[in-house]
């Protein structure tokens, strides 16, 4: 592990290869005619590259509208570092940056600038993962100071219906038809100039406001698929009815809580709907929100813990394959993320994440149908793959007081965040 070799960071951004450009709007394409995506532009006369390209995060699908919506414009797309597995110079060669999640990497900036120099689009996905419900995920603040410091154009590329089709809960292609892109102009080099970085924050946040199951709703999108409620408990764990956490599980149709027995059927609309009694939340974010009105209590009130449970940890220190540490203990409370693991070797080793130094954290579920679901922490040189044990434990808890903590910290520190920043 010592001498294992890590991820070059530093490499330039490859301006993607010519011979390659006509592979990346051949693979997106099947997608996009399938699910017949709108592609709707605002204020993009005479916008030609480079300029960065804000998208927001639902799906694989996300990547393949973005490459039909610029094309054909070179770009270069920020993906984690385990998009590159078995394949780096593949996605060196198609334009791809690597970027460790929830790090600060001023490396990144280096190769964003790159790209700008190039006069290519630099494409960020500033949520950083799939969106848990279909909602927006919290932005870094960063952002503001980035688009201002470029002085290019900040263009958004919003897409609606990609979550409801493939939710991060559940991929299986619900067939949604047709989904839509709004690609639009969001700021001109004269008014970042002219614009706080507060202010472009602002315009960023309200521009990313999204709720897939809303559009759905509104545009009465059924989706027919028996078991489109499969995997909805890993983001649904508490239940509304008896408040008991880690209860939660789901079937077909149905969402269950094993601990007071009560169900909810999921509509074709991608409504909730109690079987018996009170429907405490139709809306599926709404339940979610209150989860995190919940896990915001227990921080404001210092009880937030995980315990101690004991983990499962496989490391990627670069894109060759996972490298399996070992087991250990990993700990979430009020001052730290902490991770101790044992190697083969007998040697102990730790990662530490303390609460100022993490906005959020990145969690998977089912990851790789290996071990089960995880939340990976980062370094600028590592990536540890964390697999609780049990059944005692929810990742999206964790994510959530991840963020609620962060806040929190803030608020005592007289520096609140802004709405939707982090």
């Amino acid at each position: 592990m010592d001498n294992v070799k890590r991820f070059d960071m530093s490499i330039p951004p490859t301006r993607t290869k010519w011979y390659l450009r006509p592979l990346t709007i051949l693979i997106s394409l099947p997608s996009v005619l399938a699910h017949k995506s709108k592609i709707v532009k605002t204020g993009m006369e005479g916008i030609k590259p480079p300029f960065i390209l804000l998208c927001n995060h639902n799906a694989f699908l996300d990547f393949k509208v973005a490459t039909k919506a610029i094309w054909p414009s070179r770009a270069n797309y920020v993906v984690a570092i385990d998009g590159f597995i078995g394949r780096e110079k593949l996605l060196r060669d198609v334009g791809c940056i690597c970027k460790r999640k929830f790090t600060s990497d001023l490396t990144l900036i280096k190769n964003l600038w790159k790209t700008i120099k190039n006069k290519d689009i630099a494409i960020i996905y500033p949520e950083a993962r799939y969106s848990l419900c279909g909602t927006t995920a919290v932005l870094p603040e960063s952002l503001g100071k980035m688009c201002k410091m470029f002085g290019v154009p900040v263009v958004t590329l919003i897409c609606h219906g990609h979550h409801v089709n493939s939710p991060f809960w559940n991929l299986h292609d619900r067939g949604v038809a047709p989904t839509e892109a709004e690609l639009s102009l969001l700021f001109t080099p004269e008014q970042l100039k002219s614009l706080s970085v507060d202010d472009i924050n602002d315009g960023i946040v309200e521009r990313f406001q999204y709720d897939d199951f809303a559009w759905q709703k509104e545009r009465k999108i059924r989706t027919k698929y028996e078991g489109r409620a499969e995997g909805l408990h890993k983001v649904l764990y508490q239940c509304p009815s008896c408040k008991t956490e880690f209860s939660m599980t789901s079937k077909g149709t149905k969402l269950i809580c094993n601990s007071c027995k009560k169900t909810w059927t999921m509509s074709e609309l991608g409504e909730l709907s109690a079987d018996t009694g009170e429907t405490e939340f139709s809306h599926i974010p709404d339940w979610y929100e209150w989860e995190r009105q919940n896990v915001r209590k227990e921080v404001e009130s210092g009880t937030y813990s995980s315990g101690e449970l004991e983990v499962h940890v496989n490391s990627l220190p670069n894109a060759d394959r996972f490298i399996d540490i070992g087991t250990g203990t990993l700990t979430h409370d009020m001052e730290v993320f902490k991770v101790r693991v044992t190697d083969k070797d007998g040697k102990v080793r730790e990662m530490t994440k303390t609460v100022p130094s993490l906005y959020s954290c990145h969690i998977e579920y089912e990851y790789l149908g290996k071990y089960g679901d995880c939340v990976d922490l980062n370094t600028l040189e590592d990536t540890w793959y964390i697999y609780p044990h049990g059944d005692k434990f929810s990742v999206t808890k964790m994510a959530l007081a991840t963020e609620e903590l962060f806040a929190n910290y803030r608020n005592k520190a007289g520096k609140p965040c802004r709405p939707g920043l982090m």
